[in-house]
């Protein structure tokens, strides 16, 4: 299928002359191309920006939770090895116990690294290398990184190696520290220690959430909404339909209720309902959202500014739409024969491509 993208169904839908223009080598002039290229900077960097904070936070949240925890069971098992080695209990058969947990947990580890176990219950690691890379093209929805579930990231071993350790040093403290008094305050004062440095963490992580919640209002984001991906116009994150054609990159990708959601970043005059051409833009990236990920949205997004959203259906009636122009930007492309398709002053006024156009129209016309 002849390659066709996402701004030439905007260009085209605007006016086939415009359309035909930029085809031949035409480049937009005027204030507001300029405008518009100023104004998309700044929403990627501010998206940018949410997407850093989003990350900071999380990273933060989660060594916080790790510290505390830590916290949590030197407290604990200060008192667990004061009543351990004031009973009755031999510390030298627990140590032996918790020993033998330790082999058995690096032995399972080190069978499930080595075992091909999860090929016959389907349970493989994502193939880093996949189309996308041999094209040069980052992945979006599935980067070489990814990684899936427990049972398909490689943290069922991981888990099994980490409790070798937990049981091997559990170990090796009732075998060494077998004064009890000796023992709990060693584990206490480590305790007050871990407490000291998890306060320090949770003031790091306070500190990232408030700059986290400062991008997001920047960036004009809900709570409930996550940024996926945002373009910065270097050719990464280019989505096709090899059936159909077409290609393109939204302005941004977001996560709304577990539903991938292409949002279009429109500048300029903010109009009472979306521009035909912006909506059939949209629809682009909606289809090539459902083709790359396997499941379709419920509805794109257009936003004209900071407060002013439009939500754009996908249903049957769009997709009619989405098939009838490109069909048509196919048969132009091959037989030729664009033409301007109205007869408004004004837009033709305002086309960007004005100073190169054949057919444009004049105040006195």
């Amino acid at each position: 299928m002849l390659p066709i993208s996402a701004s030439d169904l905007e260009r085209y839908t605007y006016c086939p002359m415009s359309w035909h223009l930029s085809r031949e080598g035409v480049g937009a002039q005027g204030e507001a191309v300029a405008e518009g290229v100023r104004r998309h900077a700044e929403i990627h960097s501010s998206m940018e920006d949410a997407m850093a904070g989003k990350q900071a936070y999380r990273r933060s949240a989660t060594i916080w939770s790790w510290w505390f925890t830590v916290v949590l069971v030197f407290t604990l098992e200060s008192f667990i090895v004061y009543r351990l080695l004031n009973s009755d209990a031999d510390p030298v058969q627990m140590a032996r116990f918790l020993s033998s947990l330790a082999l058995s947990a690096l032995l399972a580890g080190g069978v499930l690294i080595l075992l091909p176990w999860r090929e016959p219950l389907n349970w493989s690691i994502p193939d880093p290398r996949s189309e996308f890379e041999a094209s040069g093209v980052m992945p979006i929805f599935n980067p070489p990184d990814f990684i899936g579930g427990w049972f398909q990231g490689g943290r069922l071993e991981a888990s099994f190696l980490l409790a070798s350790i937990v049981f091997g040093l559990h170990a090796m403290a009732l075998g060494t520290f077998l004064d009890a008094g000796n023992a709990a305050f060693v584990l206490v004062v480590s305790a007050f220690l871990w407490t000291g440095l998890a306060s320090w963490r949770l003031q790091v992580l306070l500190l990232a959430h408030q700059k986290s919640e400062v991008a997001r209002v920047k960036a004009g984001l809900d709570t409930k909404t996550e940024v996926l991906y945002s373009d910065d116009d270097q050719g990464t994150g280019l989505l096709t339909d090899p059936n159909t054609g077409l290609r393109g990159r939204p302005d941004q990708i977001v996560i709304v209720d577990g539903d991938f959601i292409p949002v279009e970043q429109k500048t300029g005059k903010i109009p009472a309902t979306p521009h035909d051409s912006h909506r059939m833009q949209l629809l682009a990236y909606l289809h090539l959202v459902e083709c790359e990920t396997g499941r379709a949205s419920p509805y794109g997004v257009i936003r004209y500014g900071q407060e002013h959203v439009f939500q754009i259906l996908w249903d049957d009636l769009s997709r009619s739409d989405l098939n009838e122009v490109v069909t048509e930007i196919q048969r132009l492309m091959v037989e030729g024969g664009a033409t301007r398709n109205h007869k408004r002053v004004g837009k033709c006024r305002n086309c960007s491509r004005r100073h190169a156009c054949p057919e444009r129209l004049d105040a006195s016309a």
